[in-house]
């Protein structure tokens, strides 16, 4: 049994609320002491002094998209897994649109494959919710429940049959199983490229009113009534469904909801060079917008701060911004963007790895997201205020489509373990 002693560090406890000096002492895998101080090392242990830095419980990212099957030029396990480690990330969640969708268990069989070989985080595949996510009838949801499948969702495609979808919801509870959705509105959504408005119409860019996120989200908190299954909202990113959201919780209806990193960081007047990169899903959103989410993050309303990674080609960017495809890479920038609020004194760190760590581990059941004894050895060293400018030819993801490549951030991984094992060195 190999031991382990991070001294010296900074410890972001997301279950305490505590930014505060200590200890951690890992074995076999797992987390056997956390001290407040620096603790004596057995003689046999490996020590890794941290200098002060901030030591985490590693990010859980849940909406990831790794191109395979189907489109392994885009991203494969292997590079997504790189890019996960030198981001910070111990856990990816993978989504089922891919090509084919994930929608058998013989597809999801093939899935688990890849990642074990490749990958060196831990990888929980999604699977479809309903076949080749058409939404006309639903998976095999038992069946791919006990193939490994940690929730159900057609992505960023609306089961608008309300039937089909009261019907999945109504068999996922008898289950248990977890329902994970994007609540907009289709027929509004269809074809807009940015959110309306005055600048909208200034670019002559075909927009989506921002209801449209209520309008869906109101109808799924109808079914979620109806059905009482677990439910859980892929990005809240207006502030007009906040009040739905806080009385479905107030309610006592088992809903949570999550953000992407670039809706709490980014907002509509991005996009003025008409930048394809900054072309996203749901669109980005105005400043007021913005402020609303993150204030929902930083009071728990909001649980989950994910990546919602999604690699595109070259092919698919380099287009007018109405034709290129939706969507930016962000596994490596969603610690650094997410800093971003931390540095603004938006929300504290603790707070951050709450909805970065604790609130997905939560969500999906894992025992990781802490800093206790008992917990993974699921851990990153970051240093939070290291400055740099970002190249995006030095990601580690095969497709490059970051919105924040040249900007100037802060926060830089230092070190990424995975069950006691670094999976990532800066050096």
């Amino acid at each position: 049994m190999t031991t382990t002693l991070f001294a010296n560090a900074r410890l972001i406890d997301p279950v305490a609320l505590t930014d505060a000096p200590g200890a951690i002492m890992v074995a076999n895998g797992k987390i056997i002491e956390v001290a407040e101080d620096n603790m004596k090392a057995p003689p046999d242990a490996q020590v890794i002094d941290c200098g002060g830095m901030c030591l985490a419980p590693g990010i859980i990212d849940i909406g990831v998209k790794v191109s395979e099957p189907g489109e392994r030029h885009k991203e494969s396990f292997r590079s997504a897994g790189r890019a996960a480690a030198a981001g910070g990330i111990t856990t990816i969640v993978t989504r089922p649109d891919t090509t084919p969708a994930i929608d058998t268990p013989e597809t999801l069989e093939f899935v688990e494959r890849r990642a074990q070989a490749d990958a060196p985080v831990h990888v929980l595949p999604m699977a479809a919710l309903t076949k080749g996510r058409d939404g006309r009838e639903m998976t095999e949801i038992g069946f791919l429940q006990d193939g490994g499948a940690v929730a159900f969702t057609d992505c960023d495609r609306v089961v608008t049959n309300t039937k089909v979808f009261s019907r999945a919801l109504t068999y996922a509870r008898s289950l248990d199983a977890l329902v994970i959705a994007h609540v907009q509105e289709p027929i509004l959504s269809e074809g807009a490229a940015v959110t309306s408005g005055k600048f909208a119409s200034l670019r002559g860019l075909p927009g989506v009113s921002p209801m449209a996120e209520r309008m869906g989200l109101d109808r799924d908190i109808s079914l979620l009534e109806m059905t009482g299954a677990r439910y859980h909202v892929d990005q809240i990113t207006t502030a007009r469904a906040l009040p739905a959201l806080e009385r479905a919780k107030r309610n006592g209806l088992n809903i949570t909801a999550g953000v992407g990193i670039h809706h709490l960081t980014l907002n509509e007047l991005d996009v003025a060079d008409y930048r394809t990169f900054f072309k996203l899903k749901p669109p980005l959103r105005s400043e007021d917008d913005r402020l609303a989410v993150v204030q929902a993050v930083a009071d728990g309303l909001i649980d989950i701060i994910s990546s919602m990674h999604t690699p595109q080609d070259e092919e698919s960017k380099r287009l007018p911004f109405e034709e290129a495809a939706s969507g930016a890479v962000a596994l490596e920038t969603l610690l650094p963007a997410a800093l971003r609020l931390y540095h603004a004194e938006l929300i504290d760190l603790p707070h951050l790895f709450r909805a970065l760590s604790l609130n997905p581990a939560h969500l999906l059941r894992l025992e990781a997201g802490r800093l206790m004894a008992g917990a993974p050895a699921d851990l990153i060293l970051f240093d939070p205020d290291a400055p740099f400018q970002l190249d995006r030819t030095q990601l580690q993801s095969k497709s490059k489509n970051t919105p924040f490549d040249g900007a100037r951030m802060q926060g830089k991984v230092l070190g990424t373990w995975v069950n006691g094992h670094r999976v990532w060195d800066k050096n």
